[in-house]
């Protein structure tokens, strides 16, 4: 009884990796090892490179802005009309300005999301699920080991960009301390180098960081798609008796067998019939064989394939119902016939031989 329970405890244990049907089963319910951190780390490295490249442009946008609102758009008659083209012309110059970055924003967000998962679209995570709401396991989840782990994390990731900022700061303590000294166009372009150079370090780092994380929910991800002994030999079972897996298969089988008629059936010397049930292609050749082939042989739908091909590589079909009823149960395709059809199929042969004037050149 101790063996009995000790067997059934490791058969139950997860040990093994999970099958591709289990992977494309939680794959449909968008199960993926994702980390939200590298599409907010990408995003946010995209956006400050954006800005180290195009940030003159845009300040020159906004000053844009403020110069038609302060010098020409309150110099105008208010009406209806006016306020309507103002604000057109302001939606538009903001557009201008700002569509780029949300377009940095959503390229980065769907590259971040492509490189992890691929192309993938599911309606399962729409689907409203009261456990969600469930208090109790609501409770679990935040004193969970998960929880604790992304706790962790989130810490983490505080230290590294204070200490990054920090860094980065540090390093330019000295234009800090003269800054008084600057025109405000000099700080400006200072303070505004800095914070992009805070930024991009910070979102290299967070990048780093989010790469190690990926690592781990693909590792967390991997142990719970784990699986027992007992559940693959289950799955398989159900697998077997899929009546969807076993129709392709069945059909994969006739694609192959009816391939291999294809190719077999012209090289036949006489193809046996029933006529119309059984078809028996028969080769012999009497320098390399020692006896007659059964080359390919099938029954009602492929049984009219196979005289069909015969007919149009002009091979004799010869219509004898007990030969072919005992050659399509008795012999596989590939054997040779037994020798209790020798006599029945030797004369078949000769006669086709005779009608084909090969009876001759094998005499001789």
């Amino acid at each position: 009884m101790l063996l009995r329970l000790d067997l059934q405890f490791f058969s139950d244990e997860k040990t093994e990796k999970a099958t591709p049907n289990k992977r494309r089963d939680a794959r449909k319910k968008g199960q993926v090892a994702k980390s939200p951190e590298i599409s907010s780390a990408l995003t946010l490295l995209l956006s400050f490179s954006f800005f180290g490249v195009a940030g003159k442009s845009f300040l020159e946008g906004c000053f844009q802005i403020f110069q038609h609102s302060f010098q020409e758009y309150l110099l105008w008659e208010l009406s209806i009309k006016s306020t309507q083209l103002m604000f057109n012309q302001l939606l538009w110059d903001a557009v201008k300005l700002v569509g780029p970055i949300f377009g940095v924003i959503l390229i980065a967000g769907l590259v971040a999301n492509f490189a992890q998962v691929g192309f993938m679209f599911n309606t399962e995570s729409l689907k409203m699920k009261l456990g969600k709401i469930n208090p109790i396991q609501g409770a679990k989840n935040i004193f969970s080991l998960r929880s604790v782990v992304e706790m962790v994390k989130s810490i983490l990731k505080l230290v590294i960009i204070i200490s990054v900022a920090y860094w980065v700061i540090w390093r330019q303590k000295h234009e800090f301390l003269i800054i008084g000294g600057k025109n405000i166009w000099d700080a400006t372009r200072f303070i505004g180098s800095m914070v992009i150079q805070v930024g991009m370090a910070v979102s290299l780092s967070l990048v780093v960081l989010s790469g190690a994380d990926y690592l781990y929910q693909r590792f967390e991800y991997e142990k719970k798609l784990r699986m027992s002994k007992q559940d693959i030999k289950d799955e398989h079972k159900k697998m077997e008796g899929d009546p969807f897996i076993k129709g392709k298969r069945r059909a994969k089988q006739r694609q192959m067998a009816m391939n291999r008629i294809i190719q077999e059936v012209p090289k036949a010397d006489v193809v046996i019939t029933n006529p119309t049930h059984f078809a028996v292609a028969i080769q012999y050749d009497f320098e390399t064989m020692a006896a007659p082939q059964v080359i390919a042989k099938g029954q009602d739908y492929i049984a009219l394939k196979i005289k069909e091909i015969a007919k149009e590589h002009k091979i004799m079909t010869v219509e004898n119902r007990p030969l072919a009823r005992a050659l399509f149960a008795a012999v596989e395709v590939g054997d040779t016939i037994p020798e209790e059809l020798f006599n029945a199929v030797g004369e078949i042969l000769a006669y086709v031989y005779f009608h084909e004037g090969r009876y001759r050149g094998m005499m001789t």
